[in-house]
């Protein structure tokens, strides 16, 4: 059978061995819109292998920069203290333990989703990383202070566009954030920045359209230092708070 031209050779080479019996219903389901990385079952991200399925978002590139740059301002704050870490909305558990596997550190991980968290758990269980899994909102109180409190949390406003495909497959609870999609990041500030230790670092992915609207309600409501970054595509995606 013959390569479709929008599969990878190496996505390609995986589904043959994996599926040797039922390629061409594999295909199909491709082409409407079905996620390869779900077919394939696992993504690389950050040196690691994260299992996926559809209880929890694919790991994403611009995700992968939020953590690179996250180890960069922990070893420029913390230098090589023991430091505690929670993750927000951890779905896969891809940050917490690309962090976990890169730093001196303890790790939480928190999410809403018993099913997400199962699977985190194996993933952290495959990547050999001893991580702490919670099952609570991310806006619940936290029982500790904690000195880098990082989320990829939902921020798409409800109206916001979607592709059908990731609208159809991937978790909508953790896609979707009212008050223009910026709910999430209220909330954690708001809540957990006299849980956040000093020095103290507080790290989100953010929509490509937020800076503005995120920009204004800090500059509003607190007294921060903060910094804006962007990712590969040139768009500000990253937000870092500091605790001075």
């Amino acid at each position: 059978m013959t390569r479709p031209e929008n599969i990878s050779l190496p996505d390609w080479e995986i589904l043959k061995n994996k599926y040797p019996n039922n390629l061409e219903e594999i295909i199909n389901k491709i082409n409407s819109g079905y996620p390869v990385q779900y077919l394939i079952g696992n993504v690389e991200f950050y040196n690691s292998i994260i299992d996926i399925d559809e209880r929890v978002l694919i790991p994403r590139f611009e995700t992968e920069l939020l953590v690179k740059e996250t180890i960069y301002y922990i070893k420029k704050i913390f230098a090589n203290k023991k430091i505690d870490v929670i993750d927000l909305g951890t779905g896969s558990g891809c940050i917490a333990i690309a962090l976990k596997k890169s730093l001196n550190c303890n790790v939480d991980a928190l999410d809403i989703s018993i099913d997400a968290l199962d699977l985190a758990s194996n993933n952290a269980l495959n990547n050999n990383v001893n991580i702490n899994f919670i099952n609570k909102d991310m806006t619940d109180k936290f029982t500790k202070k904690y000195d880098v409190i990082i989320s990829n949390p939902p921020y798409i406003p409800y109206d916001g566009y979607v592709a059908d495909n990731v609208l159809q497959y991937e978790p909508n609870l953790a896609l979707f954030a009212k008050d223009e999609g910026i709910h999430f990041y209220k909330q954690i500030i708001n809540k957990h920045l006299n849980f956040l230790n000093k020095p103290g670092l507080m790290a989100f992915e953010i929509g490509d359209n937020q800076k503005e609207i995120l920009d204004d309600y800090l500059k509003k409501n607190y007294s921060l230092k903060y910094e804006f970054k962007k990712d590969f595509n040139n768009r500000y995606r990253y937000l870092f708070i500091f605790n001075e």
